[in-house]
């Protein structure tokens, strides 16, 4: 493909990403204005994606998704595997802070760790896949149950910092820091930790911790359908 024909295909996926969850129908001059395009422009590559059912036109001569996107969120997430994207992210967190990283999920009353990497160090926190945890004890089960609903002042802090941490609350010498991912819709996905002896938790702190594993959660975020630009001020609130 020319220069010319990459350009027209970057300028049709601008079209598309100019519909948000809020903004779900634009007119012509509403996407011709978010994209910069011409309105001549935008027109021809409205009509082309409409033929090809990435956009449709109501009466009213609004524009709004089509259904081939759905189609295509479908089958993404049909062929998705957590085993794909997790452990690559694991590892980059292990690798930047040297201690062991976590990626739990909901079972019941429970949190089961479905990804772990160790860092290679003889004192860590032992935690293996397939484990099973108390859903309300430490910040990977305040983070999913923080995100999942559940009131209160503690929640409502970890839902406005994208983050919670725990210093002995499961185990007195161990400490965590977990922040959610999220999936279609906003819905949470997951939670990742980082986890480790409480002394040396202490000793790197939260605010070196936060930046690595919000910049994972960001591109799991991403690959899990959901929007990861609710990390761009995280941890700043």
């Amino acid at each position: 493909m020319n220069n010319e024909g990459v350009a027209a295909v970057d300028r049709a996926l601008s079209i598309l990403d100019a519909f948000t969850e809020n903004d779900a129908s634009l007119t012509l001059t509403e996407i011709s204005k978010r994209t910069g395009f011409y309105k001549s422009t935008t027109m021809r590559l409205a009509e082309s994606l409409e033929k090809f059912g990435y956009l449709r036109r109501d009466d009213e001569g609004y524009y709004k998704l089509g259904s081939k996107p759905l189609f295509l969120g479908t089958l993404y997430q049909r062929q998705f595997k957590t085993a794909d994207h997790v452990p690559q992210a694991l590892r980059a967190i292990v690798a930047e802070l040297h201690e062991g990283a976590s990626f739990f999920i909901r079972d019941g009353n429970h949190r089961v760790c479905l990804h772990r990497v160790d860092p290679l160090r003889a004192i860590r926190d032992s935690i293996s896949e397939g484990d099973r945890l108390p859903i309300n004890v430490g910040a990977s089960g305040h983070v999913i149950l923080a995100f999942e609903g559940m009131g209160g002042q503690r929640y409502d802090e970890i839902r406005e910092k994208l983050y919670s941490a725990s210093f002995g609350e499961r185990d007195p010498e161990t400490a965590a820091v977990s922040c959610p991912v999220f999936g279609l819709n906003q819905k949470l996905a997951g939670a990742i930790a980082v986890s480790g002896p409480r002394y040396r938790i202490e000793e790197t702190g939260v605010d070196k911790i936060l930046p690595v594993i919000f910049q994972q959660a960001r591109a799991l975020t991403q690959a899990f359908g959901g929007n990861p630009n609710v990390f761009d001020k995280a941890g700043s609130k």
